[in-house]
């Protein structure tokens, strides 16, 4: 029975690995898992660097299972968006059955941990509850005896990315708290569209540099609201000129109903006292689309 563990992550490059914990052994069902690890997009950097050491999962019963990457893998998180992910794992056989968590192990060297601002400045970036204890996703997956399981994680860096106010202890210009959601890749779909040039120029105040994002909320009929409130958008989706329209791609949702909305207000998270900001924005074109798996929903503004 060839039953594997693949992991994606935000290289196209798989890992050489050591696997280390429990073992299923000969007696046991096994299954295959695809983990895959995306963007959502942010707007006010153009690059998200980090390197993954390894990569741990934790079945509910049992020893967790651990992957230390003979080669660190440097990855720059902004370059997955727009659907893109990349191999971490692959062919591993693994215990079938529930898992309760997924961990993340990343670098804290000098230089390994940084973002890149729009002028080209490099900031360090410093994870708070410390990077070894890993980057920990608690959502539960199962990987079928027999058979495939496939999941994304989807890092999304718009949340993620915190500039502190005030004193800070350790130096660095921003904080990386990991907001991460465990898509199943067979459930999902992705919404893409355009949006007209006209509604942009009105839109935005500087359209030169921002062309406004496409909000994603969870349901139909919502009404659309910012980060930080009490209805913060699912994702939310750059629009870019690709030389020939303004475009927009949401990738990684999982199958059901949305509303989206278009907006060229930049969404602030957090005020000077590092409190969540619940904006005023303003939105067009809110509609209704229904994401279907392995399909794209087109939705245009």
């Amino acid at each position: 029975m060839n039953n594997s563990l693949k992991f994606l992550t935000v290289t196209a490059l798989a890992a050489s690995l050591a696997a280390c914990g429990g073992d299923g052994g000969d007696s046991q069902a096994t299954g295959t898992l695809s983990l895959g690890i995306t963007d959502a997009p942010v707007d006010e950097l153009k690059e998200v660097n980090i390197t993954v050491t390894g990569v741990e999962i934790k079945p509910a019963s049992g020893e967790s299972r651990r992957y230390d990457f003979e080669e660190p893998l440097a990855l720059d998180l902004l370059a997955l968006q727009g659907g893109n992910a990349a191999l971490l794992l692959n062919d591993e056989e693994v215990p079938a059955g529930e898992y309760n968590w997924v961990r993340l192990y990343i670098s804290t060297e000098p230089g390994e941990l940084t973002a890149v601002d729009m002028n080209g400045g490099v900031h360090d970036l410093y994870i708070p509850s410390g990077a070894q204890t890993g980057l920990k996703l608690v959502s539960g997956f199962t990987v079928p005896a027999g058979g495939d399981a496939d999941f994304t994680i989807d890092f999304d860096v718009r949340k993620s990315i915190v500039d502190p106010q005030g004193s800070n202890p350790s130096g660095a210009e921003y904080f990386l708290k990991p907001a991460l959601r465990l898509i199943d890749n067979v459930e999902a779909g992705t919404i893409s569209g355009t949006v007209d040039g006209t509604l942009i120029a009105e839109a935005c105040t500087d359209a030169a540099t921002f062309d406004g994002g496409v909000y994603v909320h969870t349901g139909a009929d919502q009404v659309p609201d910012d980060l930080g409130s009490t209805n913060e958008p699912l994702v939310i989706a750059p629009v870019a000129f690709d030389g020939t329209a303004y475009s927009y791609t949401a990738a990684f949702i999982s199958a059901g109903n949305y509303t989206v909305s278009y907006t060229c207000d930049l969404d602030t998270r957090e005020d000077a006292n590092g409190e969540l900001v619940d904006e005023e924005l303003t939105f067009y074109g809110t509609q209704n689309v229904t994401v279907v798996a392995d399909t794209t929903t087109t939705a245009d503004f």
